[in-house]
């Protein structure tokens, strides 16, 4: 197996990076602006100098609100692109595993969606993600692993852990929403789940990469703040009027998780032990 990761400087590339090489997988990172996924003859480049047979597509426009104003720039990222790379594995007879999101989904459910759930993004990201994932299927009918993921965070890059450690340092207080909920997804466990599901060589399929159980934004934070030795009542909680942003956030981010088992893989653990072992890794503001 000879694995190629695109987005490899964001927090997930690079945990998959790492962790491929620690087991001497060959592995290459590339992202931008060495790398544009949306180019053919860029890709391309990578595809012959490395000759992937496996390759995870991290690259991705994750700007949310940006993308509410410039729908096109992140359609070309997150939906022209992941159809380059898929046209690519198709030439090349390599699988794709495709890197994808919560907002492919309203976010007005009441109990998990599924991996088979019907999707019906609200916001400009969503509707680009999605059409990335219909992009890989049509290509790449039967090899491709599309994985959503949510509320990513980690050692590396900027994400909501990394800002609450931050603040912590800052502010006495700070405010963070209660109606919002979904499950808090350590980087590193996703690209250890990731690595499980290519050894497996598991069927093409939908699956759903977030740590177990459920949180809202005002847990997770309290459970960071507990996490580095401070008062979690330092944390105060707020409603989602009081954070307007360009694109809605969903109210419900929690996915459901059959399809790892259908599949013959344990699903990630609960978000909290997760969390415990980011900060044993190393989770610093």
């Amino acid at each position: 197996m000879r694995v190629l990761v695109t987005g490899s400087k964001g927090q997930l590339g690079t945990e998959l990076v790492s962790l491929l090489g620690e087991r001497g997988t060959p592995v290459m990172g590339v992202d931008r602006p060495g790398v544009d996924i949306a180019q053919p003859g860029s890709i391309g480049n990578a595809f012959a100098l490395f000759k992937p047979t496996v390759v995870i597509n991290c690259a991705a426009w994750t700007a949310v609100d940006d993308a509410e104003t410039d729908e096109a720039a992140a359609l070309v990222a997150n939906g022209v692109g992941p159809r380059v790379v898929a046209e690519a594995c198709r030439e090349a007879g390599a699988w794709l595993v495709q890197i994808s999101t919560d907002y492919v989904f309203a976010g007005d459910a009441t109990t998990p969606y599924d991996e088979h759930a019907a999707p019906a993004p609200l916001t400009a990201y969503g509707r680009t993600k999605l059409a990335g994932e219909l992009a890989v299927q049509e290509v790449l009918p039967d090899a491709h692993h599309i994985v959503r993921t949510a509320w990513l965070y980690g050692t590396h890059g900027g994400n909501f852990a990394r800002t609450m450690l931050r603040l912590m340092a800052e502010r006495e207080t700070v405010a963070v929403v209660t109606d919002q909920v979904g499950q808090p997804t350590y980087a590193r466990d996703l690209a250890r789940q990731l690595i499980a599901l290519v050894d497996a060589q598991a069927p093409a399929g939908i699956f759903h990469g977030t740590n177990a159980g459920i949180a809202s934004w005002f847990e997770f934070a309290q459970a960071v703040f507990a996490g580095a030795g401070a008062d979690p009542a330092r944390v105060l909680p707020t409603d989602s009027n009081a954070f307007v942003r360009p694109a809605p956030r969903p109210a419900y981010s929690v996915l459901g998780h059959d399809a790892w088992a259908e599949v013959g893989l344990t699903p990630m653990r609960d978000w909290r032990a997760a969390l415990a072992a980011a900060f044993d890794d190393g989770l610093s503001a």
